[in-house]
């Protein structure tokens, strides 16, 4: 819910701080603040408009028509500023010089220090005390400055100071030995821990399981190694990451690769503090301040716009939560030493990555790549470095917002084409689920228009195959409006609604949105109005990202699947396809959202992605599933090149007073390389995800090659007087158990429609359960057919494959797999 004070809160903040700024003569940063301060306003008077939420007591001090007039107050100064600074020269920035960084290292170590002290960490503490009083000696004596000495040794005196103490409680102490501890590598932590799953404050039960099996260790291991380099799953000692040096830090891995528009107006990489004169993490969050530049990650920004705009709203830390240093409130500060890490959901699991804060600038130091309109402010460039450092580099062979955003939140992908002709599309209903989430701060909303002629850009002001920040949506009388922002902070839409629109704005619509258009006609920021029908004419694809916040519980397992398993293409057969059991227990109507994600560790894969992956959703009592259409799947898989393929159930009424069970296959179109994928699963109900039972025991299989030939291609049962010519297998269970499970598959060219027939000739014990004298595989079938048998008797049967016509000659293989030792003998 929209916390209204806290709104207001920040209006008056920002206020303050522009006023502040204003008479400092601080003109460039006041306009933002100036700004941010109109946009809280904006809201909080949204807020009393709509009803959303009652008047509190610190909101009721201050009237509408109040509101309105320091909303005006704010923006007319802002603009007066703007244009002011235009007929200006840019004032020359005052740098940090060496002697003054080597002061603000120097105080970080302290801090460190500090903070590893506070948290009985005494050795590392004592180890950066001892580097903290280092750095000052050294910088002391190449400094002349009385000033930055006097500062170098108050802090080396509270270093020793601190030092010293803890070097005598160590003397004092008889209680342990002091003996150095062996290293602790990546494997041995992954041994003892667990990665971090999901963050566990946006679910409300996670899976329980004690801890990953060493296959799905394994297989988060490999998907470590993206574009040559690793990316460790996160585990909680990460917090303890150091980040304070007597250096500035230096990624050991290198610069970026850089894109080609950047190479050409490239100079050099630079540190923030030698082209801003105080540097800061964030100065206020504003998604109208995020700016796209030469990289072609419009679907990157698009998905921070939309990560900013629901933090402010709601007050929940979502995207500055997974950078780090970070302060004791959790919020990640600017590191003078240079290092920063942060945590992206890639490949089933949190990752961090490390980086340096060297960016690249041109000949005039502007930087090369995104950031924000606040010059000193660098939490966009260094979210955007980090993550196009796992891409490959800056040339960024381009994404989409849905696998962005889940980099980037964890949040639950799902992709909603804009089919004008599809029936599958309902533009009404899919707008009022949006409307309602996006106001419960449950789903996170970016858009993309398809690929459009340098015509039709012109006219319609949109732009080719290009993401958009959904920020806003409103109804009000008849009309669904929505607010974007084009991630390049400039060229907006040119059609209804739009600042240039003189037909569809009425002065009711203008005062219920607080949006004069005539005010913003010449303020080109990228951030517009658009009405949902021409946005549905003039868009492709709605990107939708949910909160597992929607769901109670969850569960996941990592796996792979090797291209050697099964043919490669699973049209006749699913047998071989990875088949997990979901056991639902409902107790009233639930929704079960799978969530199918394959892990993807070269570039390749995302600059031309030829593996397309689905899932197929049985309800067939959770039995493995040998045929794809002998039952209808409840829902069919669409193969999709996407890394993420996501199903939504919803549990039938009349399932809510038992279990519920379904077959999950995964499926991919020409299998021929080793994939390893994640299955997540969210659910409003309890329930149990296991892959299917394997009742066969690898070391217990037999397979013969024959062929019908001749008088041996004897067809089906129809010929009587053929059929008995077919050839002959006899299979023997050499034990007395009622407990056989067998499995029968019969593979011929795909050509022939084929069926096989089983007969007991003797068994071992009585009463089986699945004792039986004849049977059968069923219709006969094109290439394939298989028969499982489950709890049979030990004993002798025959079986007689055969095709359904005479007279057709074809090798083919018989492959019985077994719970028990077995032999498998031609008779005839």
């Amino acid at each position: 819910m929209v916390d209204i004070d806290k709104l207001e809160s920040d209006a008056r903040k920002h206020a303050l701080k522009a006023v502040d700024l204003d008479s400092k003569g601080k003109s460039e940063d006041a306009v933002f603040f100036y700004v941010e301060a109109a946009q809280a306003l904006i809201s909080v008077r949204e807020q009393l408009i709509s009803g959303r939420q009652e008047q509190s007591k610190t909101s009721s001090s201050i009237d509408l028509n109040e509101i309105v007039r320091l909303i005006h107050d704010y923006i007319k100064r802002a603009e007066a500023i703007k244009a002011s600074l235009k007929s200006k020269p840019t004032p020359s920035l005052h740098l940090k010089n060496t002697s003054e960084k080597g002061v603000e290292r120097a105080r970080y170590l302290l801090t460190q220090a500090l903070d590893q002290d506070e948290q009985k960490q005494y050795d590392t503490a004592f180890k950066l005390y001892q580097e903290a009083i280092t750095l000052c000696l050294n910088e002391k004596k190449t400094n002349d400055n009385s000033k930055i000495k006097e500062q170098l040794e108050k802090i080396a005196y509270q270093a020793l100071e601190r030092a010293e103490e803890l070097k005598r409680t160590e003397l004092n102490s008889s209680s342990h030995i002091r003996l150095p501890s062996p290293p602790r590598d990546e494997i041995i932590q992954q041994e003892e821990q667990q990665p971090l799953d999901i963050d566990q404050t946006n679910i409300n039960i996670i899976d329980k399981r004690a801890k990953l099996s060493s296959h799905e260790l394994d297989v988060l291991r490999r998907g470590s190694k993206i574009n040559g380099r690793d990316y460790v799953p996160f585990f909680n000692i990460d917090l303890r990451e150091r980040f304070a040096y007597q250096t500035p830090f230096v990624d050991p891995h290198g610069p970026l690769k850089l894109a080609p528009k950047q190479q050409t107006h490239f100079l050099r990489w630079a540190r923030p503090d030698e082209i801003m004169s105080e540097p800061k993490m964030i100065m206020a969050l504003s998604y109208f301040s995020i700016k796209q530049d030469l990289i072609s990650d419009c679907s990157f920004v698009a998905s921070l716009a939309v990560s900013v705009q629901y933090e402010k709203k709601f007050n929940k830390r979502l995207i500055t939560s997974i950078i780090y240093p970070q302060n004791k409130q959790g919020e990640p500060i600017y590191n003078p030493c240079g290092k920063y890490m942060v945590r992206f959901h890639l490949n089933g699991v949190w990752r961090k990555v490390i980086i340096d804060d060297t960016l690249p600038i041109d000949h005039s130091n502007r930087l090369l790549c995104s950031s924000t309109t606040n010059k000193n402010e660098i939490w966009v460039s260094l979210l955007e470095k980090a993550y196009m450092k796992v891409m490959g580099g800056y040339d960024f062979p381009g994404s989409n917002s849905t696998v962005d955003l889940h980099a980037l939140t964890g949040w639950i992908p799902e992709l909603v084409s804009i089919h004008h002709d599809d029936s599958t599309f309902d533009k009404d209903k899919e707008f009022d689920r949006m409307f309602e989430r996006f106001h419960a701060g449950h789903v996170l909303i970016t858009v993309a228009t398809p690929n459009i002629s340098k015509e039709e850009e012109e006219r319609s002001g949109l732009v080719s195959s290009h993401a958009y920040a959904l920020v806003d949506m409103r109804k009000i009388g008849v009309h669904k409006l929505i607010m974007l922002k084009n991630p390049w902070s400039h060229l907006e839409w040119k059609g209804n609604f739009s600042d240039y629109d003189t037909r569809n704005w009425t002065p009711e619509l203008i005062k219920a949105l607080n949006y004069d258009p005539k005010l913003q006609v010449d303020v080109d920021n990228g951030v517009f109005w658009i009405d949902y029908n021409s946005l549905c004419h003039h868009f492709e694809n709605f990107y939708l990202n949910w909160s597992p916040s929607l769901f109670s519980y969850t569960s996941c397992i990592h796996n792979s699947w090797p291209a050697r398993q099964g043919p490669v293409k699973d049209l006749y057969n699913l047998g071989d396809n990875p088949q997990y059991v979901l056991r639902a227990n409902p107790k009233i109507r639930s929704s079960i959202w799978i969530l199918l994600t394959r892990h993807i560790t070269e570039r390749q894969d995302f600059a031309v992605n030829r593996i397309f992956i689905t899932l197929f959703v049985y309800k067939n009592g959770g039995n493995k599933v040998y045929y794809p259409n002998d039952i209808k799947p409840l829902q069919d898989g669409v193969k999709t090149n996407s890394a993420h393929y996501l199903v939504k159930l919803v549990t039938d009424d009349n399932d809510s007073n038992g279990q519920t069970l379904y077959t999950l296959v995964v499926s991919q179109y020409e299998k021929n390389v080793d994939i390893y994928y994640s299955l997540r699963v969210y659910s409003t109900c309890q329930f149990t995800l296991t892959p299917v039972p394997d009742y066969y025991n690898p070391r217990y299989q037999q397979e013969i090659t024959g062929e019908w030939k001749e008088k041996t291609a004897g067809g089906c049962q129809n010929n009587a007087s053929t059929y008995k010519n077919n050839p002959l297998y006899q299979l023997v269970l050499n034990n007395r158990d009622a407990n056989n499970y067998i499995k029968i598959e019969l593979r011929a060219p795909k050509q022939f429609q084929v069926g096989f027939e089983v007969t007991c000739t003797e068994t071992k014990v009585s009463n089986a359960p699945g004792e039986f004298h004849k049977t059968e595989s069923g219709a006969y079938r094109s290439g394939f057919c298989v028969l499982t048998l489950d709890n049979i008797p030990g004993g002798t049967y025959t079986i007689r494959p055969a095709t359904f016509d005479p007279n057709r000659e074809s090798p083919f293989f018989l492959h019985v797999a077994s719970s028990h030792p077995c032999t498998l003998t031609k008779l005839q």
